[in-house]
């Protein structure tokens, strides 16, 4: 494959070598260290939005998925020549440059089975960059559009800045709601709207857990 000279910028950490066994300094670490690079590499072509939804996209519908396809992408067995064809037939003509090099700089590597801490990297590098920092919002029950609105605007207020939120259900918080920004969690203390917010969910919860046994009972 042709690359150009920006794109050779997405290349292997100095601190890296390609894998034969444990990861030598962290898989943390060195996903931030190929996240900035492809973040910035995308930004010199002014296609970063399109790198990160192809990249979301390859986690969530093929590794996600295809469980084969994610151990072909991990397994030191499979050549780095295997990896690239599959790779180009998967993405080839389908994807930015940007998109394809960083796969096959991965693979090359022996980094492709990172993809997905390194895509989580990225977004939380390019986060960080347009001021937006991530939450974590983990509710007892699904929440419709104008709840999760709700709550990313009251978190919002309360960091006095953006927010990416991440919604989660943990069907056994039966305290209804709570939010984690970095370090720190939130609960209802947060903000009135989040108090009120909170109650409806707890009440929510509990009649949903009361509407199964209701269930069960006239089964």
């Amino acid at each position: 494959m042709t690359t150009n000279a920006h794109d050779q910028h997405i290349a292997t950490p100095a601190t890296d070598r390609p894998s034969t066994g444990p990861t030598d300094i962290g898989v943390e670490r060195l996903s931030k260290v190929y996240a900035q690079a492809i973040i910035e590499a995308a930004d010199r072509k002014q296609c970063r939005p399109d790198v990160l939804d192809e990249l979301r996209s390859i986690v969530r519908d093929v590794l996600l998925q295809v469980p084969k396809a994610a151990i072909i992408f991990d397994s030191p067995k499979v050549t780095v020549e295997e990896k690239s064809a599959i790779i180009n037939r998967i993405c080839a003509g389908r994807v930015q440059p940007t998109t394809l090099h960083t796969l096959h700089v991965l693979a090359r590597h022996g980094r492709l089975g990172m993809l997905s801490q390194v895509v989580a990297a990225a977004e939380r590098f390019a986060d960080e960059l347009d001021g937006r920092q991530q939450a974590t919002v983990t509710t007892a029950v699904h929440l419709d559009a104008a709840e999760q609105s709700q709550i990313v605007a009251a978190v919002e207020r309360t960091v006095g800045g953006s927010v990416t939120p991440t919604f989660l259900v943990n069907p056994e918080l039966i305290g209804g709601l709570i939010v984690r920004v970095a370090d720190t969690v939130y609960d209802q203390s947060v903000a009135t709207s989040l108090v009120r917010l909170r109650a409806r969910l707890k009440q929510r919860s509990i009649h949903e857990i009361q509407y199964g046994r209701d269930r069960l009972g006239t089964a």
